[in-house]
């Protein structure tokens, strides 16, 4: 299943498939490294995405040293390029809060099928929500951007729209 799945993802993708490969390589490396870290709080919730070795980190941390720190010990993975801290300091979300944001990551990736622009292909973009804070990443287009940026926009429960787009 998941062979199939990455088959599908890659034939949509714009990076290489060393980028991909890559990309899921800083993810482990990253997230390894984190959950070992003896500094960091065991109450930080998490997570790292990478595309084209540009890592997102979302979630909470505990404290604001843990916020730094975390970006500090992500940015020293081999092959990062740029780390996008967009953590926040406080509890992890409710049960309810993370149901929210699948729906909502599932409702955004619906609507970007109905981004009517030529040669757009919404599998392009990556959807990440936490507390209803939409981030967007891939390699697009402006106008794809802002065609896709607006389509989320409209939706119900998103509190705010971030681009970690790279241009193309």
């Amino acid at each position: 299943m998941g062979g199939a799945a990455t088959g599908v993802s890659i034939a949509h993708d714009r990076r290489t498939m060393g980028t991909f490969i890559e990309d899921q390589n800083i993810e482990l490396k990253a997230s390894s490294l984190l959950r070992n870290d003896a500094t960091l709080s065991e109450h930080n919730h998490i997570s790292v995405t990478s595309f084209n070795m540009v890592v997102l980190l979302t979630g909470q941390a505990a404290s604001a040293s843990d916020r730094l720190r975390t970006e500090q010990i992500v940015k020293k993975v081999e092959k990062v390029r740029r780390v996008v801290n967009e953590l926040e300091v406080g509890s992890g979300a409710s049960f309810g809060e993370i149901t929210r944001d699948s729906a909502l990551s599932a409702e955004v990736k619906f609507k970007l099928t109905k981004v009517k622009l030529p040669g757009f292909d919404p599998l392009r973009i990556k959807v990440i929500t936490e507390r209803g804070v939409v981030y967007l990443m891939g390699l697009v287009s402006r106008a794809e951007a802002d065609a896709a940026t607006g389509q989320v926009r409209k939706i119900s429960g998103v509190r705010r729209v971030v681009r970690v787009f790279e241009y193309i």
